[in-house]
């Protein structure tokens, strides 16, 4: 069985890119419009990572509608707060050497797709329908977001239906993950994976 490397998994939030004061921020920001109370060490430190409806169920919004609209304003509001974001550059400096050399790199991310997308855009990197020259800083060639996968990490289902998509086996992929259960999902899935800390 071929067991060289070509595919590359990348989780978004805290491994491609550093999100963390933004993601936090806009929280903050849609939670004070709503009359509600957060923080952004709280975020931090309890919430990031989370899916987004996972996120508002533990603060105790009950309600789908309200978590709906928080969830719909926090995506308007984040942009607003891109200054903080940062481009984790040597780890996407290697990404586009393999995609270089014929390798395919993916984001799997239980974040929203808008988001990563509004961030993505921020940084000049394109999706996998972007052509290579609207994207100044290169492209990916897949992305899944949160609401693609039924079971969100730590099961391994993202990580393995990239890995179908691409026709190749956890022996060919390596997976960057950043959270204790992105690295779980990472090893259940059979890859190579590595701890990123931004």
């Amino acid at each position: 069985m071929d067991s060289a490397v070509r595919l590359i998994l990348l989780d978004f939030d805290g491994t491609l890119a550093d999100t963390r004061r933004a993601n936090a921020r806009a929280y903050v920001a849609a939670f004070a419009e709503a009359g509600l109370s957060l923080t952004e060490e709280e975020y931090t430190a309890r919430y990031f990572g989370m899916r987004c409806d996972e996120f508002l169920s533990a603060c105790g919004i009950g309600d789908p509608v309200r978590r709906e609209q928080l969830r719909l304003r926090k995506i308007e509001l984040y942009p607003s707060f891109f200054d903080s974001v940062r481009l984790n550059r040597p780890l996407w400096e290697f990404c586009r050497q393999f995609r270089r050399q014929g390798g395919r790199v993916w984001i799997v991310s239980t974040g929203s797709r808008a988001n990563i997308d509004n961030v993505m855009r921020h940084l000049g990197i394109g999706g996998p329908d972007s052509p290579e020259e609207s994207c100044p800083e290169g492209r990916v060639d897949g992305i899944l977001a949160g609401p693609d996968i039924a079971r969100s990490k730590p099961a391994p289902d993202c990580f393995l239906e990239a890995m179908r998509r691409e026709g190749v086996s956890p022996r060919q992929t390596v997976i960057f993950e950043d959270s204790d259960i992105g690295l779980q999902a990472a090893r259940l899935s059979g890859a190579a994976y590595f701890r990123v800390s931004l």
